[in-house]
């Protein structure tokens, strides 16, 4: 395998939610606060809100961003009042707890055979999770070189200084590593800006992202050392 080094997205690239952040979970959020709200409208909530993500134009990491987001999913449930506020910091604050999130099935094999392969595996996150303890948790410290969060680093991805940094963290030049991960402006588009590689996973997604910019995608993460061998 001629890649010397993947480096992976976390969020719904690595790790999904539980139902501590479906509508349910919301809904109990928001009771804790006083706050009544539809877990029924929990979907096209998040649609609506998932604009507040892009509004970050200097890409630096503010945790007001994502508060914001979460008030905003919460609004749009219907909920009103005082409690907003404090509700949407408590989702905030929740989302870095590892124990509300469950690993894919096929992330465990996947980066035992990369690692087996001799390839240095990192981690770039837009995230306040500590990711020390994300790799203990999930049992994925054998294979992790280095890891690195926008919350640590100060700017979010796409900014080309966090992949920049990441690079620098694993020892690894851009030309020879490839970025892995579910946003194509976030993840791969960032990546490419620096001349690294991008792959792009859609678990579930019907759209042909594969077809726009070159890019390639693959529907679950079995399917990355076959094509990294490709590269």
């Amino acid at each position: 395998m001629s890649t010397t080094a993947v480096f992976f997205d976390v969020d719904f690239t690595l790790i999904y939610p539980g139902p501590t952040f479906d509508g349910e979970g919301y809904r109990q959020f928001a009771a804790r606060h006083g706050v009544d709200v539809d877990s029924a409208t929990f979907a096209p909530a998040v649609a609506s809100a998932s604009v507040e993500l892009d509004r970050a134009q200097d890409d630096i990491y503010r945790p007001e961003l994502f508060i914001r987001y979460a008030r905003r999913v919460l609004e749009q449930m219907g909920g009103v009042g005082p409690g907003l506020d404090a509700c949407a910091r408590e989702i905030y604050d929740e989302w870095a707890a590892c124990q509300h999130f469950s690993l894919y099935d096929d992330v465990q094999p996947t980066l035992a055979e990369l690692h087996a392969a001799g390839v240095r595996i990192g981690l770039i996150s837009n995230t306040h999770r500590c990711l020390a303890s994300l790799q203990s948790h999930f049992e994925l410290e054998p294979y992790i070189t280095a890891a690195l969060s926008s919350s640590d680093h100060g700017y979010l991805k796409p900014h080309p200084s966090i992949f920049e940094a990441a690079l620098k963290l694993v020892g690894v030049t851009p030309a020879e590593s490839v970025m892995v991960g579910d946003s194509l402006n976030h993840d791969i588009r960032g990546a490419r800006h620096v001349g690294m590689k991008g792959v792009l996973i859609e678990r579930s997604a019907t759209s042909n992202s594969d077809a726009q910019e070159g890019i390639r995608v693959i529907r679950t993460l079995v399917e990355l050392p076959g094509m990294l061998r490709g590269l």
